[in-house]
């Protein structure tokens, strides 16, 4: 077994918008949290704590240096920028309803609902680039670290690092479901150097996993 396991990573998304209640595609767009959306951050962040982590990475948005900035204060850690957290680049979709998504583009808007990797909005980001900088990203936050690792990301981002580390078929990663805002996802190292999901849109401890089958 090595010396320097890889350690655990808990992707957090972040609170409420007020684009999210309206059913807006946010992206790049840099969109604060309201009110509830700083509460929830508040109320994950003592959950969070609790779980003793290391290191906090996050996107360079505002709503999810708002969320990270929540479980700074509770446990002192600093918050580390890295601009591939984003969330994916929406093209002309962004700042759009789904409704009005529907209505103008609704081809290639259902057809990237089902799954497709092509471009979101025409001129935006394929899941399958997302994912390929979510995890350059991944890569630098754990090198060299232990513990608990908290990336504060996205939904949209989230789903592409789960599906791209769980090495499922891109038209595939939408089986994963999404998060809720403030809502985490934790994997864990396998015993072949690739990665267990263990927990999914969780806002709570861990609960220990018994009667699973194990080499110990």
């Amino acid at each position: 077994m090595s010396s320097n396991p890889k350690p655990r990573i808990l992707l957090w998304r972040h609170g409420q918008t007020d684009w999210n209640i309206e059913n807006r595609f946010q992206g790049h767009s840099d969109i604060p949290l309201n009110k509830v959306g700083h509460w929830q951050a508040a109320h994950a962040a003592k959950i969070l704590a609790g779980m003793n982590p290391t290191k906090i990475v996050c996107s360079d948005l505002i709503r999810a240096k708002e969320t990270a900035a929540a479980l700074s204060a509770v446990t002192g850690l600093q918050i580390e920028i890295d601009p591939e957290l984003r969330e994916t680049n929406g093209g002309n979709w962004e700042g759009q309803t789904g409704h009005e998504n529907r209505a103008a583009d609704s081809s290639r808007f259902l057809g990237w609902l089902a799954g497709s990797d092509e471009p979101a909005g025409e001129t935006g980001e394929r899941r399958s680039e997302v994912a390929i900088r979510g995890v350059r990203a991944i890569s630098r936050a754990i090198e060299g670290a232990s513990g608990l690792i908290v990336i504060v990301t996205h939904g949209g981002t989230t789903r592409s690092i789960l599906g791209k580390l769980l090495n499922l078929p891109v038209t595939q990663w939408g089986v994963l479901g999404g998060l809720s805002n403030a809502s985490w996802s934790i994997l864990e190292p396998d015993f072949i150097g690739g990665w267990t999901l263990v927990e999914h849109n969780s806002g709570s401890i861990p609960e220990p996993l018994f009667g699973n089958e194990s080499t110990e």
